[in-house]
């Protein structure tokens, strides 16, 4: 007899763990964006982390046998199918292989060697972003109420009218349905705002996580699928200065699991302190 998911019970941990959650999490990840076979025969170690900073859409690889493999590149998705509705954002496959790898063992390095001015950089930032978002989400669930409000004294008054016989049942019926239909919008979206809000509050940052992971990865020579997981949630990908310029500079941000994005202007991981005001997103 067959269940829907709703009616099962899940009880965590209660059998010794074949492989580590950290292992478990990066396969789930792999999988689900699926790297699949180009007529080349080649895989996209990238897949599913690559976006485009304007649009939001994934970056598209392009390869073809006639042309050589320093050449292979990403695109933004939304540019290739409709060239109109967004840039291209061009970058190298080489090039993004050196931005991420270099970025990589720099942020790593600085965990290793400076553990405790690390992580108090990173939960003062973090701390600042979470308290940005808080505000903002907190706008938009007052806002939210507002509305409910004022649709709740407009759907009385027109009760009131069609009681009194200022409007007729038809006019109340026509000019009250859509508002029922906004109003139940907002009763619905209001819980699911209040529970987004205190799942904010609730977040522990993974600086921890993410020291144990420099520790262990000390030599890092080579980007595999399963090392970008492991480390990155994503990368963003900005136009360049001087659109399909060769030398205009490029702003590639990457942003790590748990930590976030980390800003090269603290390239020198020796001053790392924690931030008393919000930092800039810029990153070239």
């Amino acid at each position: 007899m067959e269940h829907s998911r709703e009616e099962c019970l899940v009880f965590k941990n209660t059998h010794p763990t074949l492989i580590t959650r950290e292992v478990w999490d990066v396969v789930q990840r792999v999988r689900k964006n699926k790297r699949r076979l180009t007529k080349m025969e080649e895989q996209n170690k990238y897949s599913g982390l690559v976006f485009c900073a304007d649009c939001g859409s994934n970056m598209v690889l392009h390869r073809a046998h006639t042309m050589s493999a320093s050449y292979n590149h990403f695109t933004c998705r939304t540019y290739k199918k409709d060239g109109e509705a967004c840039t291209g954002h061009y970058i190298r496959e080489c090039v993004l292989d050196e931005i991420v790898l270099e970025d990589l063992r720099r942020v790593t390095s600085a965990a290793r060697e400076h553990p405790e001015k690390f992580a108090a950089y990173i939960g003062s930032k973090q701390s600042t972003e979470l308290q940005r978002e808080i505000r903002r989400q907190e706008k938009e669930l007052a806002a939210m109420r507002k509305r409910k409000a004022e649709l709740d004294a407009i759907f009385k008054k027109l009760y009131e009218d069609s009681v009194l016989g200022r409007i007729t049942t038809e006019q109340f019926q026509m000019l009250s349905g859509s508002y029922m239909e906004e109003q139940n919008q907002i009763a619905a979206s209001i819980p699911q705002k209040e529970a987004d809000i205190q799942r904010l509050r609730e977040t522990v940052n993974g600086t921890d996580g993410f020291l144990d992971k420099a520790k262990r990865y000390t030599d890092i020579t080579e980007l595999t699928p399963e090392l970008l997981r492991l480390f990155i949630e994503k990368i963003v990908v900005h136009e360049k200065e001087v659109k399909w310029s060769k030398h205009a500079p490029q702003t590639v941000e990457i942003y790590y699991n748990g930590i976030g994005f980390i800003d090269k202007q603290h390239q020198d991981m020796e001053s790392l302190q924690p931030l008393k005001t919000e930092e800039p997103r810029q990153a070239s």
